[in-house]
């Protein structure tokens, strides 16, 4: 897995190096020492993106320059800098001409967080930053078309609050979106299809309970993109922004037929929300046979003990898994965890326990 990690002005880390047991470990430390940040290092290396943010720029450090990360994963020494001249990727000491480059024999990674909450009761914003994250670690064209189209989408959006819009142009630029939006949707759909019957198991695994879960992609137009966009055409010129496409689809969960957001309580939420992520897993083990590196963000605290226990029996027993925690009363409880070691984490360092 990752077997070194060393990072420079990134976040509030000046500088740290790392060697990293196979299995993973738990760092413990009070909340704004950096913990969080450790594990962005880890995801930033392996998949050049946080799950917090698509912006490199905000993972500088205050008043520095640049960041840098680099580290050994998979037995590959792989580095990623970034600063006024842009992303510099590079690999076994070569450079990586693109991300995407840099990507094709990047690592795996499932994040697990408090914020996952979101996914059952937020904004479809949420939904699609979970699919998108996802979609580009599984397969290899959903990136290219996911990267295309939002820059295609960008491009219209400036278009339509022009005083006098081009049309010309603003055809061409649709075209551009339908190129990419289709595929881009069916893509999905066929990810949430062998999503749902993993979370379905993860979900029991977890809940211990009969509940059944079902997954609904609901398009926004995006299957049929040029008979939406022409019948969004006089509603795109009133509100001067794109209203049809994948940017604006969804992902419906339901809960014994019933939305998860509405009648779900907010254990069964919780439960729903680790359910979706430890099939985030299960697919991308099963699909790029590969085991991810599975990253919990203080996520202990807010769990009960059998939920704990039956999240940690539910990760793979070969991944790495790193935990980050204020505190480790709750370790005592859990055997798979206290075989992990344990890192404190406190003034810029990082001391094994």
């Amino acid at each position: 897995m990752v077997r070194t990690l060393r990072i420079v002005n990134f976040r509030c880390w000046e500088a740290l190096a790392l060697e990293m047991p196979d299995s993973g470990g738990v760092l413990v430390g009070q909340n704004a020492q950096g913990k969080t940040s450790l594990l962005e290092a880890v995801c930033v290396l392996l998949r050049l993106q946080s799950p917090r943010t698509h912006k490199l720029g905000s993972m500088v450090r205050f008043s520095q320059p640049g960041c840098g990360v680099a580290g050994e994963a998979w037995g590959m020494e792989r580095k990623v800098r970034y600063g006024k001249d842009g992303l510099l990727c590079e690999v076994n000491g070569e450079e990586r001409a693109t991300s995407a480059s840099y990507l094709q024999d990047g690592g795996l990674v499932v994040w697990i967080g408090n914020e996952d909450l979101e996914l059952v009761r937020g904004s479809g914003e949420t939904r699609r930053r979970y699919l998108d994250f996802m979609g580009v670690q599984w397969h290899p064209e959903y990136r290219s078309h996911w990267s295309r189209y939002r820059r295609a989408l960008k491009m219209k959006n400036v278009l339509l609050k022009e005083r006098h819009i081009d049309e010309r142009q603003l055809a061409a630029v649709e075209e551009l979106m339908i190129a990419h939006g289709e595929p881009l949707a069916l893509l999905r759909e066929r990810m949430i299809a062998r999503l749902e019957t993993w979370a379905n198991e993860s979900h029991h695994a977890v809940s211990g309970g009969g509940e059944s879960l079902t997954l609904r992609y609901h398009s926004a137009g995006s299957t049929s993109m040029r008979d939406s966009l022409a019948q969004a055409r006089d509603r795109e010129g009133r509100v001067r922004q794109s209203v049809v496409g994948p940017h604006r689809d969804d992902l419906t969960l339901l809960l014994n037929g019933l939305s998860a957001s509405e009648f779900a309580s907010e254990g069964q939420q919780r439960t729903l929300a680790l359910a979706l992520k430890l099939a985030q897993g299960t697919l991308l083990q099963q699909e790029a046979q590969r085991v991810p590196v599975y990253l919990l963000d203080d996520i202990f605290g807010e769990l009960d003990a059998s939920r704990r226990n039956a999240l940690m029996r539910a990760l793979p027993p070969q991944a790495q898994k790193w935990i980050t925690t204020t505190s480790l009363d709750w370790l005592q409880e859990n055997e798979a965890c206290q075989r992990l070691p344990q890192f404190q984490v406190s003034a810029g360092k990082v001391c094994a326990l």
